[in-house]
């Protein structure tokens, strides 16, 4: 699973790496992301209705209302911000998102925990010749409009697809990673079939990653 990671690509970078012209941003002055958790801000890259790229800012889990077991009031909902693969197709929490909402997840490094007290925090991300190359998680989107606790909202949010680890982040974490995609499968992802989109879902090869970092305490990806 994955909750936390980073984006720090400037923004003019993501519009131009992901082929969304500049009326189609909607980020309006946006900062570098260090350390994105459930129900943050995070930028995501969709399709418009005349199927153009799209760059906006979404809430970073789909919203699951919840009420308080005392009060029968609504109470802070809980952010699905992971979407296994294995349950896409059959889910009906996903499988609508998945077949007609799919969208690009923009990052720079993701973190997963090891150990208790104190863990250790790992930064997963590419090598490269930058010190944080761009990559791409696969993610679906869908919209949400009504209670939010104790006030109503109308949200973009979105989630992160999970798949089996591969051999440099089982050690860490030894059952879910999130799917990165190859920027060869970008436009599949988005514009594809269901059928077309669930052959992607892979773990991405853990010869092309590497560990960036890692620690105790080290909930951002700064400095």
């Amino acid at each position: 699973m994955c909750n936390l990671y980073s984006n720090t690509i400037p923004q003019e970078t993501m519009r131009r790496l992901f082929d969304v012209k500049p009326e189609n941003d909607q980020l309006g002055n946006a900062q570098p992301l260090t350390a994105i958790f459930p129900k943050g801000d995070a930028p995501i890259i969709t399709l418009d209705a005349d199927g153009e790229r799209r760059l906006e800012v979404s809430h970073w889990g789909f919203v699951l209302p919840q009420k308080s077991k005392v009060t029968g009031e609504p109470i802070q909902p809980k952010a699905v911000n992971n979407a296994r693969d294995d349950k896409l197709l059959t889910s009906r929490f996903w499988k609508t998102s998945f077949e007609t909402r799919r969208c690009l997840v923009p990052a720079t490094s993701f973190c997963e925990a090891k150990g208790k007290k104190p863990a250790t925090y790992y930064w997963f991300g590419l090598k490269g010749e930058d010190a944080r190359p761009p990559f791409v998680f696969a993610g679906v989107w869908r919209f949400f409009k009504g209670q939010y606790g104790q006030e109503k909202r109308s949200l973009v949010t979105s989630s992160i697809i999970t798949t089996k680890p591969n051999e440099l982040v089982r050690d860490v974490h030894p059952d879910r990673m999130p799917v990165i995609l190859s920027p060869e499968n970008l436009e599949v992802w988005l514009h594809g079939s269901p059928e077309d989109a669930f052959p992607l879902i892979a773990p991405f090869p853990s010869e092309q990653m590497t560990i960036h970092k890692r620690g105790e305490a080290l909930k951002s990806d700064a400095g």
